[in-house]
């Protein structure tokens, strides 16, 4: 497959992201061929397309998952603006771990850790050494509440993670996401495993969060992408 937005610039907001002439590899398998594209800042730009099309496979490029995956690899470049200075992602002297950092990931299912709500929000913030007991409170704070969950948990924030419903659960891995303060938000299809009223709730959240960081989604809900989407980035087999 080949896919190219023409990499229109879109005059009235800066480029967050830039992809030039990207391909990836499974093994000797050519998954994604020579795509290139451009991603607005502070806006939603969703990748669509059918199911097989490479979609999610596409989205790990941005934070570097796919190199977790046993002998893919990727040719190209991914240049992702990030503290106002341009980066070449894949470049040896940028740590993925700074990456991760800076370009938070949202799952298709909800993934909390077997911890209390307040750990898994607060987690993130321990593996970046941020452990100072004047920052670390009022930080997940803050996170709970960005995603409107803070009325729901507040009187519980030690009990399990796994006590939320599917909905809330998802909320409080995006907290998780956004504790961090992420300049790039990346989601995978995060309301295809809940019904339609938490559905609901996560395309506000959306569209609220796109003040404070970048959004690059897969979705297969065309009515969603509709709702909230302001730029498309349509796949083809």
């Amino acid at each position: 497959m080949t896919i190219d937005n023409g990499g229109k610039r879109m005059p009235e907001k800066p480029i967050k992201i830039e992809i030039s002439n990207l391909n990836f590899f499974y093994h000797r398998h050519k998954v994604l061929s020579n795509i290139s594209g451009t991603f607005p800042e502070h806006d939603i730009t969703a990748i669509t397309g059918p199911s097989g099309a490479g979609k999610s496979t596409f989205l790990s490029v941005f934070n570097r998952l796919w190199e977790t995956i046993p002998r893919a690899s990727v040719t190209g470049t991914v240049h992702i603006t990030l503290a106002g200075k341009c980066r070449d992602i894949n470049a040896p002297s940028f740590p993925v771990t700074q990456l991760r950092r800076d370009v938070g990931m949202v799952f298709q299912s909800p993934n909390p850790l077997p911890m209390s709500i307040y750990k898994n929000v607060a987690f993130p913030l321990k593996l970046a050494g941020i452990t100072h007991h004047k920052e670390v409170p009022p930080r997940v704070i803050t996170a709970i509440q960005s995603v409107g969950l803070w009325d729901e948990v507040k009187d519980r924030l030690n009990q399990n993670a796994f006590s939320l419903s599917g909905g809330q659960q998802q909320r409080l891995c995006m907290a998780r996401a956004l504790v961090l303060k992420p300049e790039v938000l990346l989601l995978d299809e995060p309301t295809s495993s809940l019904d339609d009223a938490s559905a609901a709730k996560i395309e506000e959240l959306m569209v609220s969060l796109k003040d404070r960081c970048t959004i690059v989604m897969v979705s297969h809900n065309l009515q969603q992408v509709e709702r909230v989407a302001d730029h498309l980035f349509p796949f083809h087999v």
